[in-house]
């Protein structure tokens, strides 16, 4: 089962609610913590209406991991339209993991966290988060390959495990400036290159 299964919730008013709820919830307490009584108690409806709308709590995971990762995606895309070249742009990528994580929340990363804690392996979340990894990788890569680096493959595996180096150390590390820090090695790393 993967997260397309699932089809988007029409987004009522009461919908939203329920959806924002979940998202504070799932991101600060985790996935597993949070009932759906909790839920609906939160959004100040009732869990009837949170299932008419939603379905499951698994469908609402889903929702909640979806709109994170469209607001992520929208996030890079905004800070790599702005870059110069392709160099640039896998520095872009870095910039708007430091925007995010000033403006999206201290907890870590809501894929990682997912993953973490959804282990079964036909969760549909699990499908989710692993894509939005695939996804940024293949962003790496298409921007070494653009900037005619010969290994584009395996520079964009390195650059992913310094985003996601930085994303767990800005957590569990206690690096404040891990997206900052990582984004100056990733322009080491395409800086010595050619």
């Amino acid at each position: 089962m993967t997260a397309d299964t699932f089809a988007r919730p029409r987004m009522t008013r009461a919908a939203r609610k329920i959806l924002d709820a979940a998202s504070r919830l799932f991101y600060e307490r985790g996935i597993a913590a949070v009932g759906v009584d909790l839920i609906a108690a939160e959004a100040g409806v009732t869990k009837k209406t949170l299932y008419d709308r939603f379905g499951s709590k698994d469908n609402l995971v889903v929702a909640y991991l979806r709109e994170r990762d469209e607001r992520w995606r929208a996030v890079v895309e905004r800070h790599v339209e702005g870059a110069s070249g392709p160099r640039e742009a896998v520095a872009a990528v870095f910039d708007s993991l430091s925007e995010w994580q000033r403006t999206m929340g201290d907890r870590g990363c809501s894929m990682i966290n997912a993953l973490a804690e959804l282990t079964g392996p036909d969760h549909p979340a699990r499908a989710l988060a692993l894509e939005q990894k695939q996804w940024l990788r293949a962003r790496f890569a298409g921007f070494v390959a653009a900037a005619g680096v010969e290994d584009a493959a395996g520079v964009a595996v390195e650059l992913l495990l310094l985003h996601e180096g930085a994303v767990v150390m800005s957590d569990v590390g206690g690096v404040r400036d891990a997206a900052d820090q990582a984004g100056r090695a990733a322009r080491r790393l395409i800086g010595r290159m050619e």
